[in-house]
């Protein structure tokens, strides 16, 4: 019988210790897997005492999910500097990370850049999954993108439960830039949830960003094969309600219409030490649509925005809703 496959966790905030809950419940119960997961984080101190003391010896990550327990198989080391010569290249990778990067030569994915410092094959998992409901055991679906389907195979059976279901799909970067790019609408509805536009106004939010989110993905596809029925995954459309609802994209963007703050006062108020990923998305996504000429094709995308970073009024939202196009 081949040995046991190990596995390590990168990263313990609030989503990275909901998935360890489901990773080391599950590799104790699967022969497949060492039964001793590891976890790397960034040290802090939380009272006088490391984190990486805290989860060892409590096993609760007592800043970023607190209220929950993480299997006491889960332990934790430091990352320092690189990982890059840690891993074999016989390793296989899933990021869970939302969010794009800017290239030399424009859209940069998550994927592509763990893909080329390590050299293994990545897959990505997205979906309506907030973390606090995951850990808490909520039904919920998720999509892993996988462009060797053994792999996405392989984490779907570590990571699969009977409240967290998993579906399997080759267009993987479709799945990733889903992540990515829903945080930006979510930053438009909680616009106008501060304005208190009502559940109509967010349904064409969603509806129009929807859109948008399909017309980026064609334009930027590496090989023009995007199926719109990846849009149609929990990844997609379901993570896109999600998030437009719930979610700290969206409720940091309503307090932003409410009381003028900046985007980084009110990380620092509300977010304890996360970081939100929708207006930094939308700063990547404006400057490779400027670069190729295509800022008009995507009115929500801009205004979200020039919202956050440019000083344009939040009313800018109800416009852009108001003069977007029919056909992207």
């Amino acid at each position: 019988m081949a040995s046991p496959l190990k596995v390590c966790i990168v990263g313990s905030g609030n989503w990275g210790s909901a998935i360890a809950r489901i990773i080391g419940s599950n590799a104790r119960s699967l022969q497949r897997f060492a039964t001793t997961v590891k976890m790397w984080v960034y040290e802090e101190n939380i009272n006088g005492r490391k984190l990486t003391d805290i989860i060892n010896t409590d096993h609760e990550n007592v800043k970023y999910l607190p209220g929950y327990k993480l299997p006491e198989n889960v332990f934790i080391r430091k990352l320092c500097d690189e990982m890059v010569g840690c891993v074999s290249s016989k390793a296989r990778g899933i990021t869970l990370i939302k969010g794009i990067d800017e290239g030399p030569e424009g859209l940069k994915l998550i994927s592509d850049i763990i893909r080329e410092k390590m050299g293994i094959d990545v897959s990505v998992l997205m979906g309506a999954n907030i973390a606090n409901e995951v850990a808490a055991e909520k039904f919920c679906e998720t999509t892993i993108g996988s462009k060797v389907l053994e792999n996405g195979l392989l984490f779907k059976e570590l990571l699969q439960t009977p409240n967290f279901r998993i579906t399997v799909v080759d267009d993987a970067d479709t799945v990733e830039l889903c992540g990515a790019l829903k945080n930006i609408v979510a930053v438009g509805a909680g616009f106008c949830d501060g304005l208190r536009c009502g559940d109509n106004t967010k349904a064409a939010v969603i509806r129009l960003g929807l859109m948008e989110m399909i017309a980026f993905a064609k334009l930027f596809s590496k090989d023009g094969s995007v199926s719109s029925a990846t849009f149609l995954e929990s990844c997609g459309v379901a993570d896109l309600i999600t998030t437009c609802y719930g979610g700290r994209n969206r409720r940091v963007a309503e307090a932003f219409a409410k009381t003028g703050k900046s985007i980084e006062e009110l990380e620092k108020e509300m977010l304890n030490g996360q970081k939100l990923q929708g207006p930094a998305t939308s700063a990547e996504v404006y400057h490779i649509l400027k670069q190729k000429g295509l800022v008009d094709k995507f009115p929500l995308f801009t205004a979200v925005y020039q919202i956050c970073f440019e000083g344009k009024p939040v009313q800018e939202m109800i416009s852009c809703l108001q003069s977007h196009p029919e056909h992207l």
